[in-house]
């Protein structure tokens, strides 16, 4: 048998729902966990759904950068609710079963909403290397239709792949066991429950992930080089020091997004690296989109204003 080829389903009976294990070996804990994911759901409505507030009615912030901002919190809005809602219901009721369209429905979900912010992270990196490398060009390459377009882009650009990608996985035959060792529908627990040769389905995720991890990634490390090489350049200190805090924000959760991102879906996989994907997927499911909205509003002196006159108001 080749090594990514399992048991077939010879004479057994095809799953239709599966078994989400996620904190099942932390029983005495359940409550204190759903307590504790409730408020961080809570915290990053309200913090990401408070900048994308801000960028809306504070005319100071109406630039591209902010722009991209604004949709970037309410994108992390909706990525965290592919997911959490879900965790908590399990943790509550105690009932852990998902029906496959369900599941399905749910990784496809939280595929797009992904996809999308690696996409917009990319172009929130062009921004900056725009406004940093070509201040002259920057009103006419990031007019308010270009940006509209980009964003519009983002979104769109992975429904059609993803909705094959899911199709795909889906098609697979699932009869053996139907224990998902994860928090939710993602694509190395489903693949490993899967029966017969899971080989092209593998490279098919992993080209997607090239495609929509990746490529943007590259461009974010090339935009960032011709920034830094930039700054560099400057010959006052102060100019150094504002135009790099213009875009250390969005370094930083770049990092903590692709960084987890990255190793959890491009790593060796092996029989034993379901524990290692749970605390991962933990980082760009839950804890970035928490911290993304503290990272932006504390050292970013126009969003502090714009909070001060929320509150004000």
């Amino acid at each position: 048998m080749k090594p990514h080829e399992k048991p077939p389903c010879e004479n057994l009976t095809k799953l239709m729902d599966f078994v989400l294990l996620d904190f099942s070996e932390l029983p005495h804990l359940e409550r204190f966990l759903f307590g504790l994911l409730l408020v961080i759901y809570i915290s990053i409505l309200l913090s990401n759904g408070t900048i994308f507030l801000i960028t809306k009615v504070d005319p100071a912030l109406h630039t591209p950068m902010y722009f991209f901002l604004g949709n970037f919190s309410f994108l992390e809005m909706c990525y965290v609710s592919a997911t959490l809602p879900r965790m908590l219901e399990n943790l509550w009721t105690q009932r852990r079963t998902i029906s496959l369209v369900a599941c399905a429905t749910q990784m496809f979900c939280f595929l797009v909403l992904g996809g999308t912010e690696c996409l917009l992270l990319a172009v929130m990196s062009y921004d900056r290397y725009v406004a940093i490398c070509s201040p002259l060009h920057y009103p006419l390459l990031m007019n308010p239709r270009i940006c509209g377009q980009m964003v519009v882009g983002c979104w769109v650009t992975g429904v059609p792949v993803l909705v094959g990608l899911t199709f795909q996985i889906f098609s697979l035959p699932f009869c053996g066991s139907n224990l998902i060792n994860h928090f939710f529908c993602d694509i190395p627990p489903i693949l490993k429950l899967a029966s017969g040769d899971t080989f092209g389905t593998e490279m098919i995720v992993y080209l997607v992930n090239v495609l929509f991890v990746t490529a943007p990634f590259l461009l974010i490390l090339v935009s960032y080089g011709k920034i830094i090489s930039t700054i560099l350049r400057l010959s006052s200190s102060t100019s150094r020091a504002k135009a790099f805090s213009t875009c250390s924000s969005h370094l930083v959760v770049v990092t903590l997004f692709y960084g987890s991102g990255i190793i959890t879906y491009l790593r060796p996989k092996n029989q034993d690296s379901g524990g290692t994907d749970k605390v991962l997927s933990l980082f760009y499911t839950i804890v970035t989109p928490l911290l993304n909205p503290m990272i932006y509003s504390l050292r970013n002196k126009d969003v502090i204003m714009a909070l001060r006159k929320l509150v004000y108001k």
